[in-house]
């Protein structure tokens, strides 16, 4: 018998609540998605909590869930994973956090608040020329700048501490500012780099280019994630398992890496809408081929939720299903023994603008595919799945049985 292959498909963010303007359905009950309704009609579907008691509802703990590790034993930070992205190697004494290009805006009472968490979401271009001026930031301390992609950057502080209360960006847009940066004063190396940071982006010609255009600045930095590098077993230690992460953001492929998988680069890969689908899915086919795993993540509609945009979340489920999930039904019945999870690492409200920790939904289904199954109940939906579907209480959980579910006779 040929060996089975397995894909986990994420769409970062997917959940959501009902909501008064579409009829008292979710986005993605709103969303045309025939390729997740006829997996639903033929496979298993539910929901699975993905955020352990006690953690923060984060894209780093819920995708390390869904990945089939224990975050409470496992997780130690999310700068660290993005750092394992970029090839940066953190020595014992080492704290990674990550740094945002953020926009905090004065409001009429003169309070400044956080605008945009992805500043206008700026492109990898424009933020590269910010992060090499940001250097001359860094030069006489502790601290070591990486550029990301987008809006997304690393600081690494040698000797530094962990743990240290920050705030994820993303989880007070529109929010005053000043609370959530108290907890740098306390700290003075932070503090120096963030009053230094804020003159050089002030005056950068890339600011005043994107404000000229109507866009918004980069006018700060926000410091956040911190932790030391964590220690995991690979996954082919675990299941034996061999095979390629696939995301446009850092943290996912240190997450990858971590997990002994691959992290594919691929051209055009944005992290929001316009991502460049179908390279995704030509490399997770590619990579399916050459291993027995494949984890494909669409960061899109939590960037949507995050903006509190109901249009964009809606397309962006759309786009997953239309771009990933039917393309990537269509090709793997070329695999003579495949199994499919398609996934909600975390709810991301469009309502609420930030993660929550309500157990997510999944489906999860055995190949062959067929183009004439139908969906049942609601299809897709957080509603089908909390009413008619299983409950897993940990993304553990679900993973081993993702792996190890006997498949049914054919």
């Amino acid at each position: 018998m040929d060996p089975e292959k397995y894909i986990i498909l994420v769409g970062d963010g997917m959940g959501d609540y009902p909501v008064a303007e579409l009829g008292d359905r979710t986005p993605l009950e709103a969303a045309h998605t025939p390729h997740l309704d006829r997996l639903a009609g033929c496979g298993l579907s539910g929901l699975v909590q993905t955020i352990p008691e006690g953690m923060e509802a984060g894209s780093d703990i819920a995708n390390m869930s869904l990945l089939g590790y224990d975050p409470a034993r496992y997780h130690t930070g999310r700068a660290p994973l993005e750092a394992a992205s970029m090839g940066v190697q953190l020595a014992a004494d080492d704290i990674a956090l990550r740094c945002n290009l953020v926009t905090i805006e004065t409001d009429a009472d003169q309070v400044p608040r956080m605008a945009d968490y992805s500043a206008g979401h700026i492109t990898t271009e424009e933020a590269h020329r910010l992060i090499a001026s940001l250097q001359e930031a860094v030069r006489d301390l502790p601290l070591s700048l990486y550029p990301g992609v987008s809006y997304r950057h690393l600081l690494v502080w040698h000797g530094g501490r962990d743990r240290l209360g920050t705030t994820p960006p993303h989880d007070i847009s529109g929010q005053p500012a000043a609370p959530h940066r108290e907890v740098y004063r306390h700290h003075p190396v932070l503090q120096a780099f963030i009053e230094a940071a804020a003159k050089i982006l002030a005056a950068h010609p890339v600011n005043r280019d994107r404000i000229e255009a109507g866009r918004r600045p980069a006018s700060a930095v926000w410091l956040w994630g911190e932790g030391r590098a964590p220690a995991m077993p690979t996954l082919e230690e675990r299941f034996g398992l061999r095979g390629a992460m696939i995301s446009a953001v850092d943290l996912l492929k240190g997450l990858g890496v971590y997990a002994g998988l691959t992290p594919v680069a691929v051209p055009g890969a944005t992290g929001y809408l316009d991502t460049n689908y179908r390279g995704k899915v030509d490399a997770a086919l590619s990579a399916l081929v050459q291993g027995n795993f494949v984890y494909l993540h669409v960061e899109a509609p939590d960037e949507a939720g995050h903006e509190g945009s109901l249009e964009k979340k809606v397309s962006a489920i759309e786009a997953f299903d239309r771009e990933v999930v039917g393309p990537i039904l269509a090709e793997l019945n070329a695999f003579s023994a495949v199994r499919v999870l398609v996934a909600a690492d975390h709810f991301t409200p469009v309502s609420v603008r930030t993660h929550t920790r309500d157990p997510s939904l999944f489906v999860m289904a055995d190949g062959p595919f067929s183009d004439s199954a139908e969906a049942t109940g609601n299809g897709f939906s957080e509603r089908s799945a909390r009413l008619g579907g299983r409950y897993f209480a940990s993304g553990v959980e679900l993973f081993t049985d993702f792996i190890q579910r006997p498949r049914a006779a054919a």
